[in-house]
């Protein structure tokens, strides 16, 4: 009995990681799970499951997830099916998806879905997927790695040095041809696996820590007596503060949701603690855990000291994050051991927000408020600040959090006049798939949540008010998912032709070339000791352009034991993420 309370209560927690957007090129749109329209697509808001992203003519983005990367070429329209801790499930209408795995456990599943099959990510490697614009024909090419093809009527396995071009929806047939040479979204995608792999934040965060690599550019590391090894941001304005330059949104099931300004201002703000040593450092959690990200790791204020708004501070090392969200005890130890050093885990399930010392509170400047009426429309916090005197700042009371009713407006941030917004056609996003795992079901639209969330004083819907919402006014299904028979899996793909593989011609212009970064000396801070150098050590790596030498990586910590592909393939161990803005 008390085990199936424990299941239960775990399945109402949030998935422990999401998808961020990481570098665009061109025209390029997303659309929530839970709203109909499409926006601009913003840096740093997390995506999850149901959220849709559009890449226009000649475009090209990036998104990050815990254990890889994806790249989108020009013309490409896809939503994720499915995204939690072990499972990544993507819908690919159109146009051309490149993956870099570099992680996946025993338990962990990656796949991708388009009209004529569905193709499933078996090992680290590199993949890239190609639905045709005249939606007759899907190429799957592997140059690194181990793959699972299931169309209508068979399915193989798909290994390293394959390309198959999969034709016909009901009945299609299958090729199987050598690599192509590489283009340059290809190339492009071994130069960002590069910058990732060079990282010298890997040495010091966690290699499933979204953005981390983005560290390198435009910060330092150190190593201080109290912390260990901090990040600073450079050059930044005096008065600086975390979690001042940036915005709230509304995002299920984590509700209230921080999108930071700063080009790196992912992972330092959803992952680890702020600490105040005569400037601001980042303080990373323990690098041998997957990191459980959090919507924002603040301690909240409200009353009078914050003129009737709402307020926040950056939560400090060792400080116990207290979601506002459902969660189970399990849940509540991950997102806060993964994340910081917690000297005693047995009160992390004990902690009263209003009698803890928190040592930020009286930081400089640590405290930032806003209108709440700005707050709820996803405005800029700078634009409609709230002035809160140091005396104020130390007595405000911590409350649990920001008691807020989100509105339509909280989804995402209003585009702004004249903003050039794309969308894909209709007939594309309703263009039906084949699935091999039947996706969980769509999200319950914003507006038939909404009644519920204006009186559950700014606490998203648990997992039995969303069901009863369900049941309700049932959410329409998933009519552009097939999922395929289980059948046995042959041990080959269809005989590989002698002939050369017929140009892809996708019409993708050149992105804008991401060349690794030679990362600066770091040069020394007061009060701070520089870190000791650590030699690299090499692991094997799938195969690469002639013209881009990889460097040798820093080997992924330990989660569960690795498996060796007998032959000579990547381990199942190799991981890490990466993400940059389009200033490059």
């Amino acid at each position: 009995m008390a085990a199936s309370a424990c299941l239960l209560a775990a399945q109402d927690d949030p998935p422990g990681r999401v998808a961020h957007l990481s570098y665009v090129y061109g025209a390029a749109s997303f659309r929530p799970g839970d709203v109909n329209e499409w926006y601009p697509i913003e840096f740093n808001r997390p995506l999850t499951t149901g959220d849709h992203v559009f890449v226009d003519f000649a475009g090209t983005a990036e998104l990050q997830i815990g254990n890889g990367a994806m790249r989108l070429g020009s013309r490409t329209t896809m939503d994720i099916l499915n995204l939690d801790d072990t499972n990544a499930q993507v819908r690919l209408s159109e146009g051309t998806l490149v993956i870099r795995v570099r992680y996946l456990g025993d338990q962990d599943s990656f796949e991708v879905d388009t009209p004529n099959l569905a193709f499933s990510l078996l090992r680290p490697g590199e993949y890239r997927i190609d639905v045709k614009t005249d939606t007759s024909t899907t190429v799957v090419t592997v140059r690194g790695g181990d793959g699972e093809l299931n169309g209508p009527n068979q399915a193989f396995a798909v290994h390293a040095g394959d390309q198959v071009w999969v034709a016909g929806t009901d009945q299609p047939s299958y090729q199987t041809y050598g690599l192509p040479p590489r283009d340059t979204l290809d190339n492009f995608s071994a130069e960002r696996d590069q910058r990732d792999d060079r990282s010298v934040s890997g040495r010091y965060c966690s290699h499933e820590m979204t953005g981390y690599a983005d560290l390198d550019r435009y910060g330092t590391w150190q190593d201080t007596r109290d912390y260990g090894m901090v990040w600073a941001p450079n050059n930044m304005p005096p008065g600086w503060a975390p979690y001042h330059n940036g915005h709230w949104v509304w995002v299920d099931p984590w509700g209230w949701t921080w999108v930071d300004d700063a080009p790196w201002g992912f992972a330092p703000f959803h992952f680890g603690r702020w600490a105040y040593v005569g400037n601001w450092v980042w303080v990373p959690g323990p690098p041998a855990q997957r990191p459980v990200y959090a919507p924002a790791l603040v301690a909240w204020v409200g009353g009078e000291a914050v003129g009737g708004g709402v307020g926040w501070f950056a939560l400090g090392p060792r400080e116990v994050y207290v979601p506002s969200y459902h969660t189970s005890p399990a849940y509540l130890n991950r997102v806060n051991v993964t994340n910081t050093v917690i000297v005693n885990n047995v009160n992390i399930t004990n902690v009263n927000v209003t009698n803890v010392n928190y040592v930020n509170r009286s930081a400089p400047g640590a405290m930032m408020a806003m209108q709440r009426e700005a707050f709820v429309g996803a405005r800029p916090a700078q634009s409609a600040a709230i002035a809160v005197r140091p005396e104020f700042a130390r007595s405000a009371p911590v409350i649990a959090g920001a008691a807020v009713a989100p509105t339509r407006a909280s989804v995402t941030r209003a585009p702004g006049q004249g903003a050039n917004i794309t969308r894909p056609p209709a007939a594309v996003e309703s263009r039906p798939v084949i699935a091999k795992r039947a996706p969980p079901p769509p999200p319950v639209p914003f507006a038939q949540k909404q009644a519920a969330l204006s009186s559950n004083a700014g606490r998203p819907l648990n997992t039995n008010q969303v069901q009863q919402l369900r049941q309700t006014v049932p959410t329409p299904a998933r009519s552009f998912v097939r999922q395929v028979q289980p059948r046995p899996v042959q041990a080959q793909a269809p005989a590989r032709s002698s002939a050369p593989p017929p140009p892809l011609n996708q019409g993708a212009r050149p992105p804008l070339q991401a060349t690794p970064q030679q990362t600066p000396t770091p040069s020394p801070q007061p009060g701070l000791r520089q870190p000791p150098p650590q030699p690299r050590q090499t692991v094997p790596q799938t195969q690469r352009p002639a013209s881009v030498t990889p460097p040798a990586p820093t080997p992924p910590p330990s989660k569960t034991a690795p498996k060796e592909d007998k032959g000579g393939k990547e381990k199942k161990g190799e991981k890490r993420e990466n993400k940059e803005n389009n200033e490059d």
